[in-house]
């Protein structure tokens, strides 16, 4: 990385040992650093320690790195959202609402998260903090947490729009973006990527009205069966992602389809369907170039599941959600370094893709006590190591 955009993430590389204590007065963590003698003015003075990262620089060198290892022409952008379960009420943007990690209402906080995915690799690159209206509403409690004044209450998908909008002004090659059906189930946020000039393949659900009627599932209903062809969405891990889908063109929206007159854009109504359960059916809206066929609009469909799959990498394997700050900027702290290190982990893996070496894989342990031995099973115990006699 060029220059001093490059400082923040040595440092980061370098380790940030400040966390917050329960009081919320940064605190070292570093073995060196609890065992050190009390300042005593008569001694010479102590460095001081360097100034704490700015989350948000750390973000956009994050954002330069992975554009730098990942960045493909067809880049995907990709929005959700993941909830961080939290006990009590002091955690910023902490309250009982419903979090698709749980499945269920819990009492949790609730992040809007940006992945960028491509043929190299896919990495989080964005982050933002939902605060629901009970935080908001009240300044106190606000101010309590270290939440800036100027933060209003904004809903998931305002704050998804916003994301789009930063990423889409950082260094990283998107094509597309895509999400589920709660952000491409809105207007605005279509309209926002419409103007933007990037390309979506965006899940709405099955009432969704389109340009193909008032119901996007009427539309399909009427469709014929040679409509629906069988298609792979991409590889997953029982192979590649079989569904049977259906696509078809809609008409153009001058103000935003046509330049000069002149057609640039195509809008796409689609449905998915299940090979074994022809019940389940997902639908989707898109917004694409005039030369691209569907088979990309399935592929930047598919490619939704690879946030998820961030997700469950950065908590398993970074800490993304193995944190006991309460405080608004200790959350992007440790949220956005989480990050950092996921995408360091992508990089080496992609790096290591381009040198054919094979995927490394943890082994799993077996915590089962019960072992082949030749052609019979043996029930094993743990070996109990009994105390050395005092001397």
């Amino acid at each position: 990385m060029p220059g001093d955009r490059a400082r923040p993430v040595r440092e980061a590389a370098r380790g940030n040992p400040l966390v917050e204590t329960p009081a919320g007065r940064p605190e070292s963590t570093s073995p060196a650093r609890r065992t050190r003698r009390p300042f005593h003015p008569r001694r010479s003075a102590v460095p001081a320690l360097p100034r704490p990262l700015e989350p948000d620089d750390i973000r956009d060198d994050l954002q330069t790195y992975v554009a730098e290892q990942l960045g493909r022409p067809d880049g995907v952008l990709i929005i959700d959202d993941t909830g961080f379960l939290k006990k009590g009420t002091t955690s910023a943007g902490v309250q009982r609402q419903y979090s698709g990690t749980a499945g269920r209402t819990e009492n949790c906080q609730i992040g809007v998260f940006a992945a960028y995915a491509s043929t190299a690799g896919r990495a989080l690159v964005d982050r933002e903090l939902y605060l629901p209206k009970s935080w908001t509403d009240d300044r106190d409690r606000c101010r309590a947490a270290k939440v800036p004044d100027e933060r209003e209450f904004a809903t998931k998908n305002t704050i998804a729009a916003a994301i789009v909008r930063r990423v889409l002004a950082s260094p990283l090659p998107i094509a597309w973006v895509t999400a589920d059906a709660a952000y491409g189930q809105d207007n605005r946020f279509r309209r926002m990527l419409e103007t933007s000039g990037v390309g979506y393949v965006l899940a709405v659900p099955k009432s969704q009205f389109s340009l193909a009627g008032p119901r996007i599932d009427m539309a399909f209903e009427q469709a014929p069966d040679q409509a629906w062809e069988r298609r792979s969405c991409g590889a997953g891990a029982k192979g590649q992602r079989e569904y049977h889908w259906a696509a078809v063109q809609l008409r153009p929206v001058a103000e935003y389809d046509q330049q000069d007159g002149v057609l640039i854009r195509q809008r796409w109504a689609l449905a998915r369907r299940s090979l074994s359960r022809p019940d389940e059916i997902a639908y989707y809206l898109a917004y694409a170039p005039l030369d691209v066929a569907v088979d990309e609009l399935v592929r930047v469909a598919g490619s939704r599941w690879a946030i998820e799959e961030c997700f469950q990498a950065a908590k398993n394997e970074c800490g993304l959600d193995e944190y006991e700050v309460r405080r608004y900027v200790g959350w992007y702290r440790h949220i956005t370094l989480a990050m950092l290190a996921h995408a360091f982990l992508a990089a080496m893996s992609a790096q290591a893709a381009e040198k054919g070496d094979p995927p490394v894989r943890m082994p799993r342990s077996s915590r089962s006590l019960w072992q082949k031995c030749g052609d019979s099973w043996q029930l094993t115990h743990p070996q109990i190591h009994a105390p050395a006699p005092a001397r």
